[in-house]
């Protein structure tokens, strides 16, 4: 894996983090508490969101020998979801409808980690690469490696917030939501097409 494939993966996790959009979740939710309390719900969002998806990435391909599924038909399944998810980003960057944002108690884990951050799509596109059968040990380390990174990278997204809105204006964090939304909808599409090319090679 070159520098290149290295610097693209680690753009794609971030990028299936749609961190823009939890921005604008984690923004209104915080509203009111002192800055070191928002600091460590952020902290704890990009941990939590870390620990989730290394599990998953991991945990892969023995979930799909459990379940008895094959990679090819949750390719398609998973892809589905994330276009789903991608489109919904696109048409709008409000809370999406039914989910309801909890405001007690701690919030890094739900809803923030799970599913704003980690929303469906993103845990079947990691369930997909996780039990990808061509990827070395190496490979797979790295990618693992990208993944931590890249939450990491979310975590300190949402410890600057409110300092990024400000820059962006609410105008800008949503334009960049949206092209978020085109990247996921152009992933799945990706994603689809090679588990339907795998289906008619059989």
């Amino acid at each position: 894996m070159s520098c290149a494939d290295v610097i693209g993966l680690f753009i794609k996790f971030v990028l299936l983090y749609t961190p823009f959009f939890v921005m604008s979740v984690f923004i209104p939710v915080t509203q009111g508490m002192e800055g070191r309390a928002r600091r460590r719900l952020a902290i704890r969002v990009g941990m939590a969101v870390a620990v989730i998806s290394a599990v998953l990435y991991l945990g892969g391909e023995q979930i799909f020998r459990c379940l008895g599924i094959s990679l090819d038909a949750f390719r398609i399944g998973a892809g589905t979801v994330l276009m789903l998810n991608g489109i919904e980003l696109v048409r709008s960057c409000a809370v999406p409808s039914g989910r309801q944002v909890e405001t007690e108690s701690d919030m890094a884990v739900v809803p923030l980690a799970i599913p704003y951050t980690a929303g469906p799509g993103t845990i079947g596109t990691l369930l997909v690469m996780g039990a990808d059968p061509t990827l070395s040990l190496g490979n797979r380390m790295i990618t693992l490696v990208t993944i931590l990174a890249a939450s990491a990278v979310v975590g300190l997204m949402l410890c600057f917030s409110e300092y990024i809105e400000r820059g962006l204006k609410k105008k800008g964090v949503a334009i960049l939501t949206k092209l978020t939304g085109m990247y996921l909808v152009a992933l799945a599409a990706e994603i689809i097409f090679t588990g339907i090319s795998n289906f008619l090679k059989l």
